[in-house]
């Protein structure tokens, strides 16, 4: 597919605000993914160059929280197999339960999650060390965001962060840091199943994915330098502009049926 001189700018404009946020809270796709559709792309077509290069940005973004110290080597060892695994099963599934089953769920569950940050209860814990309990738990978060990534997507960052914090008791900062290495393995298994299919536009998704990595290390370094106050405050927007996303896809599709 052709795109002009602008809409290859769009694009990438789009990557290096999408892996910005990204790093931060989440949410990243919300801005690409429409951006690949507005210039043409199929959906599917656009899911999988989506994904070709939405993993450029988690991947600098891991690499930059690492840098800091805030990647935890027991979690990264549990989390990243798990969850790719999990995205790989997710990919799979949704060739056999159709996406609109999960739409009413994710919408209730990210309301659940605005009230809960809303309400300054997304507080971070002073207890940084990872036992046992942490590891089975973090599995768990692992293999059910991994596979939701898989299979749906929206809000899959989001969810990580939210999850380590209020499941696994992780401090906010160390959440991000180490939901962006689970995000990372989700998307990295997403795109080469996109990949197989030959759903990946490389030549759109590698100009975007250079954004993406230069968006993916500023966001990890404004977490990193403002810590948990700038973090939740990304994360609201974020969970809030998915909410609105949810609820615009579930009307149009009752419009259409």
């Amino acid at each position: 597919m052709d795109l002009t001189a602008a809409q290859v700018a769009l694009l990438c404009g789009a990557a290096l605000c999408a892996g910005t946020v990204d790093a931060i809270a989440g949410g990243g796709g919300l801005i690409t993914l429409p951006a690949l559709l507005a210039v043409g792309l199929p959906p599917h077509e656009a899911l999988g160059t989506n994904k070709g290069q939405s993993v450029f940005g988690s991947f600098a973004a891991t690499l930059r929280y690492r840098h800091a110290g805030l990647i935890d080597g027991a979690t990264t060892k549990v989390a990243f197999p798990i969850g790719f695994l999990g995205s790989v099963a997710g990919a799979v599934l949704a060739l056999w339960i159709p996406s609109k089953v999960l739409r009413p769920i994710v919408l209730a569950l990210l309301v659940v999650v605005a009230v809960i940050i809303a309400s300054g209860r997304l507080r971070p814990h002073e207890d940084k060390a990872t036992t046992r309990g942490h590891l089975g738990t973090i599995a768990m978060i692992a293999l059910a965001l991994g596979a939701y990534d898989g299979f749906f997507g929206p809000g899959a960052g989001t969810f990580m962060l939210a999850a380590y914090v209020m499941l696994a008791h992780r401090p906010v900062t160390y959440a991000a840091a180490n939901g962006r290495v689970l995000n990372f393995a989700a998307n990295l298994a997403a795109m080469l199943m996109f990949a197989r299919a030959g759903a990946v536009l490389w030549a759109i998704s590698l100009p975007m994915a250079a954004c993406q990595l230069l968006g993916g290390f500023l966001g990890a370094h404004l977490a990193i330098r403002r810590g948990e106050g700038l973090i939740r405050g990304v994360v609201l927007v974020v969970v809030l502009a998915v909410v609105v996303w949810l609820v615009n896809d579930i009307q149009s599709h009752s419009v259409v049926h």
